[in-house]
């Protein structure tokens, strides 16, 4: 018995994850590659800019169902887009849960590497490289919040999400230490 496999993209998985890896390979093997900066630093953006295209225009849409896009209109007004594709229940639409947790762990993961390249390189006071991984973190940042907009939807806001999260948080703290005084009240009137 054939095992039929959860990934249906392969190819899309496999790039995903390819241009973001291999930026942040050659970035850590620099100096056993190449000892000349310019073409390592032309090597990585060009790596992270294929990233870039590929997971915001292939492997977002087929991975995950997710797309989005910035668009200006006549006035000159920068307007972000954010879609998701409709889940239907038909067999050929649905998303693999393999290719869903690759994706995100891909858009997750390497921008906290770009983050601790930007800390070790300013502590380390190799400023030559800190154009390189700020541009690293820009463009993985970049397709990171587009598609969590996406997911999370493109009409609300992440501000009014994390400030409505917070103040659930607080809510349950309030109540909890409201309990305490008649908690103390019980344990006063038992002893």
């Amino acid at each position: 018995r054939l095992k039929q496999s959860n990934i249906k993209y392969p190819l899309a998985s496999f790039f995903h994850l390819f241009f973001r890896t291999s930026a942040i390979l050659v970035y850590l093997l620099c100096d056993v590659i190449s000892s000349r900066f310019i073409v390592c630093m032309v090597t990585i953006i060009l790596l992270l800019s294929c990233d870039f295209w590929t997971v915001k225009n292939v492997s977002g849409r087929l991975l995950v169902g997710l797309r989005w896009w910035n668009q200006v209109d006549e006035d000159g007004r920068s307007h972000w887009m954010f879609e998701s594709r409709k889940v239907s229940t038909g067999k050929k639409n649905k998303i693999s849960a393999a290719e869903s947790r690759l994706f995100w762990l891909g858009l997750i993961v390497c921008p906290i590497f770009w983050v601790i390249f930007v800390f070790s390189t300013i502590f380390s006071f190799n400023i030559k490289w800190l154009v390189v991984v700020i541009m690293g973190l820009v463009l993985q940042w970049a397709n990171l919040y587009g598609y969590v907009r996406c997911k999370v939807g493109g009409k609300s806001s992440l501000r009014n999400m994390a400030k409505s999260y917070l103040s659930g948080q607080i809510f349950k703290q309030v109540c909890e230490v409201s309990r305490l005084p008649l908690l103390l009240m019980y344990c006063q009137n038992t002893l």
